[in-house]
């Protein structure tokens, strides 16, 4: 990786990163408030804060991707003012987007190199590049073809190649926007070796995240913002997570997973037998019952998502489907709605929702033909069916005509969430619900799913996170390698047991 000489900061020199009455307003929200902060050379310094707490916001204007309607930066002492991210980074800022910024018809070496392509002569030298970007990636415990395309890969391992491509820059300062969200285990863990490895040279690291475990492990300081609002700054070792989150909602979030009844002997309302997606997975079979919570595990790569998409008619599949004993068979994703089924994607800024509409056009699209009368979209009744979403899956937005890529990433959930409910679903799938926030949006979310399976209707839960599918699942399906491998539940519900499933690995607590 790329790294900046930095000499052992002097006895009283300025600090690194000094911000003072930041603010920062789109039209008449004001959305940062007068943010003080500091941040020293060779420190890692957490930002934590709900979804919408301003947290985003900060770090563009940090690396120069927004102009702040008020307030002071001072690198070194000196006062700046960024005229784009180039700025930024020629001073040694460099941020890690939370979105993936890529190119997907391009190769992974091309997209770590894009704009500083290696040339030999006067052709680009894709050798070096290619082991280049290869380096870089295993520096962040991956392992990636760098002439693959992007757009083959998943959502975690183009993460890694822009984390990869972001650390090839000269810096001083990295501002990494949940970095982790899309990781495995084992990459978190390469990464966070990373960031412990530069902040030893006397790099800054300015680092958000929901998982405040994370952050107790590798903070030195915890900036804890609120509504836009800097609520306290302290050291990382004076805080527990418990204590982080308390911070960030203002509440004690004690009991993150809802008490409910377990789904028992109800009948069964889906059945999957022998279901095959091409490259993907392989005789997958299943039943989910009535008003049941079923959770899938398994690695990155295991066929989980795939798998769902090839049950939907999102990809080519074959196997067996039946909806209350009757076969059924989806060409298409509008089929398996038109027959109840709503499944919400992994990727709901990709697929999920059109970013740069309005949120009354992005909740009721599926549902569109609710909505027309006389060959016309009636507006009317788009607006009382937003007003109702807003108030019932308490959808956070200032003002009703924002774009649904304006939301902050738990309110475009709960948007997403109410657009699939308009369908009014018996069956949903919900590929990783609560990636990438925080803790108080994922209590909600909860809530949301264990309220939809007393109603009656049937869930299935793909998540990377253990905790959370023990927290909230009657049982889990655990996948390896395209193939459901087996099922933990009750008792056997534990991190331990599904591990062992998913890496056909015995560890030492089981043997």
């Amino acid at each position: 990786m790329s790294q900046a000489p930095s000499a052992a900061p002097a006895e009283n020199a300025a600090p690194l990163l000094k911000v003072a009455g930041l603010s920062k307003s789109f039209g008449p929200v004001q959305v940062l408030k007068g943010i003080d902060l500091t941040v020293e050379a060779g420190q890692v310094h957490a930002i934590i804060g709900e979804n919408g707490a301003g947290k985003s916001t900060l770090m563009k204007i940090l690396s120069g991707h927004l102009q702040p309607t008020d307030g002071e930066i001072r690198i070194d002492g000196q006062p700046v003012v960024f005229s784009g991210p180039v700025d930024a980074e020629h001073r040694g800022i460099v941020l890690v987007h939370q979105e993936i910024l890529l190119a997907p018809d391009l190769t992974v070496a091309q997209n770590v190199y894009l704009g500083r392509e290696i040339a030999k002569g006067l052709v680009v030298d894709d050798k070096a590049m290619n082991e280049g970007a290869r380096k870089a990636i295993r520096e962040l415990g991956g392992d990636i073809d760098p002439t693959v395309t992007v757009g083959r890969l998943s959502i975690a391992q183009r993460q890694l190649v822009q984390i990869a491509r972001s650390l090839l820059v000269p810096h001083r300062l990295v501002i990494f926007d949940e970095p982790t969200a899309s990781l495995t285990p084992v990459e978190t863990e390469a990464l966070l070796k990373v960031i412990t490895d530069i902040r030893a040279k006397g790099t800054a690291v300015l680092y958000i995240s929901h998982r405040l475990p994370e952050v107790k492990l590798i903070a030195d300081k915890v900036t804890v913002l609120r509504d836009g609002r800097l609520v306290t700054t302290r050291d990382a070792k004076d805080v527990e997570p418990v204590d982080m989150a308390r911070l960030m909602v203002g509440r004690d979030v004690a009991k993150l997973y809802p008490d409910r009844a377990a789904a028992g002997t109800r009948e069964v309302v889906l059945e999957v037998e022998d279901m095959s997606v091409p490259g993907y997975a392989e005789h997958a079979s299943f039943q989910l019952r009535k008003g049941e919570i079923l959770g899938f595990a398994g690695l990155v790569g295991a066929g989980r998502t795939e798998l769902m998409e090839g049950m939907v008619g999102l990809r080519p599949g074959r196997g067996t489907v039946r909806l209350a004993g009757k076969p059924v068979s989806f060409t298409n994703v509008h089929d398996s709605m038109k027959a109840g089924i709503a499944y919400l994607s992994e990727d709901r800024k990709g697929k999920g929702l059109l970013l740069a509409k309005d949120l009354k056009v992005n909740l009721t699209l599926a549902s569109l033909g609710r909505f027309v009368r006389w060959g016309q979209v009636d507006r009317t009744r788009e607006r009382e069916a937003l007003d109702k979403a807003i108030a019932e899956f308490d959808i956070r937005t200032g003002r009703k005509d924002l774009l649904a890529g304006q939301l902050s990433g738990g309110n475009q959930q709960k948007l997403l969430l109410a657009k699939m409910m308009m369908l009014d679903p018996s069956i949903i799938i919900i590929d990783e619900p609560t990636r990438g926030i925080d803790i108080g949006t994922k209590e909600q979310i909860y809530k949301f799913i264990a309220g939809l399976a007393a109603e009656g209707r049937s869930i299935i839960v793909v998540s990377s996170e253990m905790p959370e599918l023990i927290g909230l699942c009657d049982r889990i399906l655990v996948m390896r390698t395209g193939h459901i491998v087996g099922e933990v539940a009750g008792d056997h519900m534990n991190e331990n047991e599904i591990v062992v499933l998913a890496t056909g690995v015995q560890t030492g607590e089981a043997a």
